[in-house]
């Protein structure tokens, strides 16, 4: 069932991003100048093309008046894209505003039925796929329960196939309306020339070929890539990392990751994921599911934390059982809940003395449950295992996209594609409203 959240909706940061912010900067000097390489007339147009839809997109409705303050560009250049981009159906005009003693001017945005993204979540406790318009208004999602014993590869794409064939049937769109699907996985994610591998130890892949594993669930193109560093871009794009310029973004669940980003969306932006669980806090402690011992998540892990309490919870599951943990007020379970908020701020202070980001988001279904009873105790134990300048100019912050931020992260994959012109334009029907 397709569940409507308009772009709008997503949360804000107090430091918004601007049009200008998305506009790729390189320092030469003493100065800021941007960073476009023209060989060609071509390359000109395709550079322009691009850098006026990264502004577009994040700052849309906004006029060719803004746009060519925000890029740089002259009103002839913006005037000649514009009207290429409306006569492609990637801009639509969405009404007008008043000027200061000129004609009103006219508003732009991106068509939302130009085309469809898909993002798709393979955790440890689900495989959720949710499918967005081009201005990332969700149109249809899908959910498959998995649980320890249904972590194999067959059963795990079986269900992303599921999943992609039930948002493009509730949602009516044809697949040759797709620009492409994102997916957000667990491990170490290897771009290969001709394929690309997933190594998740605790699942038991080796070199899987997801990708290959799934060309048969449509014609469209697939980016993979890890599901911390997916739900990272989501928070920089949309949430709680809006306006930094470098964030930590730690997804706790079962298992725990986390990536680092740089930089604003778009074309200056970087990212990189990171096993963050599988650092050691305690040498030749408690056994880890990937072999060895004393790992953060052997500590922090959603199914670490449930073995450690040791009594039965209600529930069918680990998310809900957790969550009857986290709100439990017996003397156990508040024992439990504050060693999980010790070691937890100890890894994150890894991070905080590691690379100094300007603010670290906690994220994940174990990691929001956790911080919104917790977050107090977590920063403390942040604080007192970290170097005391380095905390001084980090925030921690609970994620602001709820469970859903790796899908959605794993969407703006084939977006940002498509914003930087490096997909081809496709033969395909117009997508269904």
């Amino acid at each position: 069932m397709s569940r409507a959240r308009a772009a709008t909706e997503f949360p804000r940061s107090a430091t918004p991003v601007t049009l200008r912010t998305c506009y790729k900067q390189e320092k030469k000097g003493d100065g800021e100048v941007p960073e476009r390489k023209r060989s060609t007339v071509r390359d000109l147009r395709r550079d322009n093309r691009s850098v006026l839809l990264w502004s577009l997109f994040f700052g849309q409705p906004c006029s060719r008046q803004d746009l060519s303050w925000a890029t740089g560009l002259s009103t002839a250049s913006v005037s000649n894209v514009v009207r290429e981009l409306i006569g492609d159906g990637i801009v639509t005009e969405a009404g007008s505003v008043d000027s200061d003693g000129g004609r009103p001017r006219v508003l732009l945005r991106m068509d939302p039925d130009y085309g469809r993204v898909i993002g798709v979540d393979v955790g440890e406790t689900r495989v959720r796929v949710e499918m967005f318009d081009m201005t990332m208004t969700l149109r249809a999602s899908a959910d498959y329960a998995l649980d320890a014993h249904e972590q194999g590869i067959d059963v795990v794409a079986d269900r992303v196939r599921a999943g992609l064939a039930r948002v493009l049937a509730d949602g009516g769109c044809a697949p040759s309306a797709v620009l492409g699907a994102g997916i957000g996985v667990p491990g170490v994610v290897e771009h290969r020339d001709t394929e690309t591998l997933v190594y998740a130890q605790t699942y038991g892949w080796d070199a899987v070929p997801l990708g290959r594993l799934l060309r048969p669930a449509g014609d469209y193109p697939l980016y993979i890539d890890n599901g911390a560093k997916t739900m990272g871009q989501a928070e920089l794009w949309f949430g709680a990392g809006r306006g930094a310029r470098q964030v930590v973004v730690c997804l706790v669940g079962s298992g725990l990751g986390a990536s680092i980003v740089t930089g604003a969306p778009g074309r200056s932006g970087t990212s990189a994921a990171v096993e963050w669980g599988h650092t050691t806090v305690e040498v030749g402690g408690r056994p880890c599911r990937c072999g060895s011992r004393g790992c953060l998540e052997a500590y922090v892990g959603a199914g670490a934390i449930l073995r450690r309490y040791g009594r039965a919870l209600p529930g069918r599951d680990e998310e809900s059982a957790l969550a009857a943990l986290v709100a439990a007020d017996d003397p156990r379970a508040a024992e439990i809940r504050a060693e999980a908020a010790l070691y937890l701020g100890a890894g994150i202070a890894d991070l905080v003395n590691l690379f100094g980001p300007e603010r670290i988001i906690l994220g994940g279904w174990a990691g929001l449950l956790l911080g919104e009873r917790m977050l107090p105790a977590i920063r403390a134990a942040a604080r007192e295992h970290s170097l005391t300048h380095r905390f001084a100019q980090t925030t921690i912050e609970l994620g602001a996209l709820g469970t859903d931020a790796v899908a959605l992260g794993a969407a703006t994959l084939p977006m940002e594609h498509f914003l930087d012109g490096a997909m081809a334009a496709r033969t395909r029907d117009r997508a269904a409203g």
